[in-house]
């Protein structure tokens, strides 16, 4: 599977403009890539606050949200540059998930498959906290039947046989018994600490 369209969407949705707003509302960004033979969709959310205060002690900071709600964040023993926390800093949560489909032609000859792989990134020592936990799921199964009057196709896994709704008459057009399908999944959560507006 090309890695652009994944990578690009992962990408934009992470390094959307959120951080220009201070503590503002939830915000959202989603974005769609469609090739020939393949499609990705991926959506962003994302949600600040500021810190309140802070227990070194047990590793925990009070945040408070734009509308005065306030939640506790503890930190893990993995957690790096705590100390750099002071009150009044930025806490901005993103979630990221993005899902890409491609078809591959029939007799290429590889076996159905399972691979997850999980990537952790973290600031540096010194820097304010910021981390990333990104897992990706790939899974390749085989089209076993295509029904375009349900607009459906089943596909067979190594794990579990599925039935996917497929709504555009055009992409159903091209799937064929025999194809395979390769759908990669990102997951991305990620969290940094920036320092307080002056």
């Amino acid at each position: 599977m090309k890695k652009s369209a994944v990578s690009l969407i992962i990408a934009a949705a992470l390094s959307a403009p959120f951080l220009a707003i201070a503590q503002s509302p939830p915000q959202g960004v989603v974005a769609a890539a469609k090739g020939d033979g393949e499609v990705a969709v991926g959506e962003a959310i994302q949600l600040q606050g500021t810190v309140k205060s802070i227990d070194k002690q047990k590793k925990a900071v009070t945040v408070v949200g734009p509308q005065g709600n306030e939640v506790v964040i503890t930190a893990g023993p993995e957690a790096r540059n705590f100390d750099q926390i002071a009150i009044g800093d930025m806490v901005t949560l993103t979630y990221t998930q993005a899902v890409a489909l491609e078809l591959i032609p029939a007799g290429s000859g590889v076996a159905p498959g399972r691979q997850v792989t999980e990537t952790v990134a973290r600031a540096e020592p010194g820097q304010k906290p910021a981390g990333v936990i990104q897992t990706t799921v790939r899974i390749l199964a085989n089209v076993v039947a295509v029904n375009p009057k349900a607009q459906t196709v089943t596909v067979k896994g190594p794990e579990r046989t599925v039935e996917l709704a497929v709504k555009d008459p055009a992409v159903l057009a091209k799937v064929k018994v025999g194809q395979q399908v390769e759908a990669v999944f990102v997951e991305a959560i990620g969290l940094a600490v920036t320092p307080a507006a002056k």
